[in-house]
């Protein structure tokens, strides 16, 4: 069984920063492409990155240059650091297994997923 188990997630003000974790079993995590994904109330989830055992990693244009994903195969564990944060950062962050498409489609295997909050 596939399990995601997100941490790492609290209140910062902007500008500050935060490292998202993302536990990972069930799975060949080292061969697997993994992806952060966030849901803000009434916002919808949005794609926020993903690291490809091929092609490497890809940013959506609102988080690019500030935040930065990357594993740890030896520790199945996927990362989020997300610097210069702002009040738009503001979500509940879930880890997903698999390219954008793939991992934004099985929402039921996101886990419980990590609140992240970015308020003055």
């Amino acid at each position: 069984e596939v399990q995601l188990v997100e941490s790492g997630g609290g209140m910062v003000q902007p500008g500050g920063s935060l490292r998202l974790s993302c536990a990972a079993s069930g799975f060949s995590f080292s061969n697997a492409d993994m992806t952060w994904v966030r849901e803000a109330p009434g916002k919808g989830p949005e794609w926020v990155s993903t690291i490809n055992i091929i092609s490497g990693t890809e940013y959506a244009d609102s988080v690019k240059g500030r935040f930065a994903i990357s594993r740890d195969n030896a520790k199945n564990t996927l990362y989020l650091q997300m610097n210069s944060l702002k009040p738009e950062d503001s979500a509940r962050y879930y880890c997903a297994r698999g390219p954008r498409n793939v991992a934004m489609m099985w929402r039921d295997y996101w886990g419980q997923g990590t609140q992240v909050t970015v308020s003055a």
